[in-house]
């Protein structure tokens, strides 16, 4: 079975999905609420898209943009800056035995959306698909 570059196995198991989607729900709470101590990054609107947690579930990383997409660059370092305080609010509310390490990436699930709708309206690419 050949790998590419979206998965590196079966995919995420059940409890992978579950508790990823726990962090989400609960970080998106906490960042909505502005629960963090930092004005800078209450004073964003911040969008989790998704988390996706490791096999050992050690690790989650959160798909993160910033409403309206302004201030892509100073979202994940800002999250990162407030990471531990993250970590003990999802912690503290979900009671996980142990509570992942967090990191930040930028959500691109809109541009290439946006880049497949661009694609998708050449004439080349429709007249091939009405075919």
């Amino acid at each position: 079975m050949a790998k590419n570059k979206f998965h590196d196995g079966p995919g995420p198991s059940q409890r992978q999905l579950r508790v990823g989607e726990l962090i989400r729900r609960t970080l998106s709470e906490v960042l909505a609420r502005g629960d963090v101590h930092d004005p800078d990054l209450n004073r964003m609107s911040i969008t989790v898209g998704e988390v996706r947690t490791s096999p050992d579930l050690k690790i989650a990383t959160a798909y993160v943009l910033p409403l309206g997409g302004q201030g892509q660059d100073q979202v994940v370092q800002l999250l990162a800056r407030n990471k531990t305080e993250l970590r003990r609010a999802i912690g503290k509310k979900l009671g996980l035995k142990f509570t992942p390490d967090l990191r930040f990436q930028l959500d691109q699930t809109f541009d290439q959306m946006d880049e497949t709708r661009r694609m998708l309206g050449q004439d080349a690419v429709r007249r091939d698909i009405d075919e």
